[in-house]
């Protein structure tokens, strides 16, 4: 058995009524490790992360001192780069490691000056950790490039999947479209709305739209957007889908469709790939890390699962939507390609076990600094 690891997560993370991949890598994660023989005790802190209130920043720094001298804490990210003088602080006394899901400048609609000084406290915070974990090489490789911490001291340990029975799917293999995202700017839903109503109008097709809904404003723009392109009848926008009435979703869908502005990972992306879906998503951050590539059977050159477009281009996501209904050979291909990937996906056991090795003090893994390396060749 190992030390007793404190984890310091927002408040709300392990709430399936507010799903977001944060939630669900910390969730996972936790799971793994006492799996593995850690005793990891949650402690949910309430706040308004990464930007909390004085009294959130107090309840803080309290329930940091009541930790015994020594002790192991790992943190969200949201919660500790945002907080920079009290890791530096605890440091004195305690064993930090920080989890980062999204750099915290990356979101989207922060006032310029607002993500300045976000970005400033999270490096602060992180070289006043012991280690950090990044959940994708694109994200490690920001933080040794552009916040300056030393590559061993940055371990990645991207999200895991479950692998789960096929999807489906429907006969024709290419008319029910879904996308799991939060609905908030960043995921990029306006940017496939408008590439959906570009496209002819006697193309049959449908999309759901499932995740949380945080932004009241923001969802009943999307409402206004859909009705506006005549889209009522073909977009349905569901909330949050956790357990059973996520994997019919899942199982529904024909293809997953995902485009933010920006992504660390997208872990969406390997949950549709665990069930042989084919994904559509935005060319950023580490989205390309997590589609990957696979063999088509009998051949030995590699291919997406999919397609990487353009974030914000909603003419190329047009496009390539068009080519994905109108030709029956292309989703085929996909479909066997994204079948092949299932056998290669990182698991929740790896990540886990990257995690254990920052938590104890060891160098990170090597990891390799590009945002791809190409997958071995076939046997």
């Amino acid at each position: 058995m190992y030390d007793p690891v404190h984890f310091l997560a927002p408040a709300g993370v392990d709430d399936p009524q507010r799903p977001s991949g944060g939630n669900r890598y910390d969730v996972e994660l936790m799971r793994e490790l006492g799996e593995l023989g850690w005793q990891v005790n949650l402690t949910p802190v309430a706040g308004a992360w990464p930007r909390p209130s004085d009294t959130d920043r107090h309840e803080l720094s309290r329930l940091l001192e009541t930790l015994p001298e020594g002790s192991t804490v790992l943190w969200d990210g949201l919660v500790a780069c945002g907080v920079p003088d009290i890791v530096r602080a605890a440091a004195r006394r305690l064993r930090q490691v920080v989890i980062v899901h999204l750099p915290l400048a990356d979101e989207t609609g922060l006032d310029p000056q607002v993500a300045r000084d976000l970005d400033q406290a999270e490096r602060d915070a992180l070289h006043f950790a012991n280690a950090a974990v990044a959940t994708s090489r694109w994200t490690a490789a920001q933080l040794t490039g552009h916040h300056g911490l030393a590559g061993v001291r940055v371990h990645v340990a991207p999200p895991g999947v479950h692998l789960a029975p096929v999807a489906p799917g429907t006969p024709s293999g290419g008319r029910h479209l879904l996308s799991v995202a939060s609905v908030t700017p960043r995921k990029g839903h306006a940017t496939l709305l408008a590439a959906l109503g570009a496209l002819p109008r006697d193309l049959p097709w449908q999309l759901k739209i499932a995740g949380a809904q945080p932004d009241a404003a923001y969802a009943a723009h999307l409402h206004s957007l859909i009705a506006g392109a005549g889209l009522a009848d073909r977009v349905s926008i569901l909330g949050p889908l956790a357990g059973a009435e996520l994997d019919a979703a899942y199982a529904w869908a024909d293809i997953l469709l995902h485009s933010p502005e920006k992504e660390p990972w997208g872990m969406v992306i390997t949950e549709a790939l665990a069930r042989g879906l084919p994904v559509y998503a935005s060319d950023v951050g580490g989205i390309p890390e997590a589609v990957g590539h696979a063999y088509f059977p009998g051949e030995s050159v590699h291919e997406r699962p999919g397609r990487l477009l353009p974030a914000g281009n909603s003419a190329a996501w047009s496009e390539a939507l068009n080519e994905w209904m109108c030709e029956l050979g292309l989703r085929d291909r996909l479909r066997t390609l994204a079948e092949q990937r299932q056998r290669t996906l990182p698991t929740w056991r790896s990540a886990a076990l990257e995690v254990a090795m920052a938590l104890g003090g060891f160098p990170s893994t090597p990891w390799r600094t590009e945002l791809e390396a190409a997958p071995l060749a076939a046997s």
